[in-house]
């Protein structure tokens, strides 16, 4: 079954990491992890996502087009990155989202992909 592992990190703490030299330590948890769950051969697809800053929310409304550049809402958190995995159930995703960086200090938020026939 896949499962999409969405990684929440408070929006002032990715920025500080990226600057300061004291997060080593932490850059080198993300190597391992995506070392790891890479190596188990059950990743699908995922990215790293851009800061909120370059988002571009698009709302229709009475027919209209809307568009407001960055995040259209003030959140606590930003989704930083997603993998979708192909794991047996729901348990391995879990314990895969508990040994994700992002559980320790933001959220992993995993949510079953939709399985739709388009045929």
């Amino acid at each position: 079954m896949n499962y999409m592992l969405m990684f929440f990190q408070r929006p002032g703490d990715l920025e500080r990491r990226r600057e300061d030299p004291a997060a080593a330590d932490y850059w080198e948890s993300w190597r391992a992890y995506m070392d790891a769950i890479y190596a188990a051969g059950i990743v699908k697809s995922g990215n790293a996502l851009e800061p909120p800053l370059a988002a571009t929310t698009v709302r229709l409304r009475d027919g209209r087009r809307h568009v407001h550049d960055g995040p259209f809402a003030e959140t606590k958190e930003m989704l930083g990155g997603y993998l979708v995995i192909d794991v047996p159930d729901l348990d391995t995703a879990l314990e895969w989202a508990a040994r994700s960086p992002s559980s320790t200090t933001g959220a992993t938020e995993v949510r079953p992909v939709l399985a739709v026939d388009l045929a």
